[in-house]
């Protein structure tokens, strides 16, 4: 008879060729292009070099990485402000009502997401919704230029992310051991001292996750800056797409991908560390 050690091998093992076949593999090819040499028209020249690295030096690139990193920054920040008292709170609501809050999180998900955004121009344009609803009110004299630019921008990294902070500070806060909080009161705690160095610190691992699916996600999200800013604000994933078919540069595009590759992958590494940390603060 097989073993159950074999028949465990057995059962993961297509998970285990899907991983390299689709994402060792091009992480392999995509590392050992960015060390290769641009021959025009999409051709490679297989010859070592580090001249792709280099270029991400020049000024102009590292102003691009720089304007990634600021909008990523500011987009988290709104949706840490937006998303953990929005997912707090939820979690404090009676089954019914989780049911259908969650339902109206997870509807604009139904909706491909170009779709999405493209009513986001219809809100934001010269003659919009919102310039319309601001003229009637009498709030503004002329239409306000809030299409294809940053604040446009920023408004659709947060309407896009928003929804994995409020889901991550909810799984968390929905496991709270309440009477923790209520024996706090009754000890003589207020409302600040008990959601400090209670309520906050047990959320703690929600609101970090959140923070990681919307931080890492926002340095490549190259589509909401290309239809909601017009092509004026360049992100790094951006600047791959144009590299890899205007430009037809495929080394530098590769170097550029790898460059975000560990970028992201050490904010994962802090973000094990601090949870890490957390969990043996804990015990």
């Amino acid at each position: 008879m097989i073993s159950k050690k074999k028949r465990i091998t057995w059962a993961a093992l297509p998970l285990y060729l899907f991983t390299i076949l689709f994402v060792v593999g091009p992480m392999i090819y995509m590392t050992a292009l960015s060390f290769a040499s641009n021959k025009g028209g999409y051709g490679v020249e297989w010859t070592f070099t580090l001249d792709n690295y280099r270029q991400i030096f020049q000024p102009v690139y590292l102003q691009t990485f720089g304007q990634s990193f600021q909008l990523a920054i500011s987009s988290t920040l709104i949706i840490v402000l937006l998303g953990y008292p929005f997912g707090y709170f939820m979690s404090k609501l009676r089954a019914k009502g989780k049911s259908r809050m969650m339902l109206l999180i997870m509807l604009p998900f139904w909706v491909n997401s170009l779709i999405r955004l493209y009513g986001w121009i219809i809100i934001l344009q010269t003659k919009g919704v919102l310039n319309g609803i601001l003229q009637n009110l009498g709030l503004i004299e002329k239409p306000l230029k809030l299409l294809y630019s940053y604040p446009a921008v920023l408004l659709g990294m947060v309407y896009a992310l928003l929804p994995f902070m409020i889901l991550s500070v909810y799984t968390s806060a929905e496991k709270l051991d309440w009477t923790l909080i209520e024996a706090s009161r009754d000890l003589g705690a207020g409302k600040w001292q008990t959601f400090r160095y209670i309520t906050f610190k047990l959320t703690f691992p929600g609101l970090l996750s959140g923070v990681i699916l919307s931080f890492i996600p926002s340095m490549g999200l190259f589509f909401i800056a290309d239809i909601l800013g017009g092509n004026k604000i360049v992100l790094v994933g951006s600047l791959i797409q144009d590299q890899m078919t205007r430009g037809s540069n495929w080394p530098f595009a590769a170097a550029l991908a790898v460059v975000l590759t560990i970028l992201t992958s050490l904010c994962i590494y802090l973000y094990s560390k601090i949870t890490h940390a957390e969990e043996l603060e804990g015990m």
